[in-house]
């Protein structure tokens, strides 16, 4: 995705082009395939849901078409992982590749042994402790509950952020809010997760007997893979983690 003469151009494939992924039950296929994508064009050719899927129909508010609205199925789907891994912006994962995704990002700490060690800071504990016992909550009400607004805390969203950057949380779905009388109404808004939650601990934390920075190597080597002219800067840049 670019910006051209004030407008936002995506870099995708033509209609009739036989490579294109023309649903959200192919994107997942793909994904399972190649383990990790992220969902814009970025620094390693191809490497994205936006270079393998037409252009116009982005924001086009048709889920048989629109892939900004196949991130909601997916994500919905919980048949992969969604959220900001890469370099701070969105992407997925599959499920198979999450634990040694997660094993790499979290250097083989659970959440409350990285605090119990001091690795990790008081917003990030205020966020994570609200899910003591709650699968998932949305946006807002994550916010609310950890203290964050104009007399909190702040940089709630920089601090999710982080927590997806170093897999303790995903984006678990789209919802609207619920008005008093229970109908749905405004936009539809991330609701967050934990990975555990989602495919359960044992499976989040199949990888932890590796070493983590081998995790690390095996990502890069599987993206490598696909997309061997991916380079030692290239994926620094995309994969975008700085322990």
């Amino acid at each position: 995705m670019a910006m051209e003469n004030g407008e936002w151009i995506m870099r995708g494939l033509r209609w009739d082009d036989p490579y294109r992924i023309r649903s959200w039950q192919e994107l997942i296929r793909w994904i399972d395939e190649i383990g990790f994508l992220p969902l814009f064009k970025n620094e390693i050719d191809s490497f994205s849901v936006e270079e393998h899927t037409f252009g116009p129909c982005w924001w086009s508010g048709d889920p048989e078409q629109d892939p900004w609205e196949w991130r909601q199925l997916i994500a919905r789907s919980g048949q992969a992982a969604y959220g900001k891994f890469f370099g701070r912006k969105a992407g997925f994962i599959s499920r198979e590749w999450f634990p040694r995704f997660a094993n790499w990002r979290r250097d083989g700490y659970d959440f409350d042994s990285r605090w119990d060690e001091e690795l990790a800071g008081i917003r990030q504990k205020r966020i994570m402790d609200q899910f003591a016992g709650r699968d998932e909550l949305y946006s807002f009400q994550l916010k609310r509950l950890a203290g964050f607004g104009r007399e909190g805390e702040k940089n709630f969203e920089g601090t999710v952020t982080d927590l997806q950057m170093s897999s303790y949380l995903l984006i678990r779905d789209f919802r609207q809010r619920l008005n008093k009388k229970g109908r749905p109404y405004g936009w539809p808004i991330s609701v967050y997760s934990m990975p555990e939650a989602l495919w359960g601990y044992a499976h989040i934390a199949s990888a932890y007997w590796e070493e983590p920075a081998r995790s690390g190597e095996l990502v890069c080597a599987q993206v490598r893979r696909h997309f061997p002219a991916a380079t030692e800067d290239t994926l620094r840049a995309v994969l975008g983690w700085e322990r």
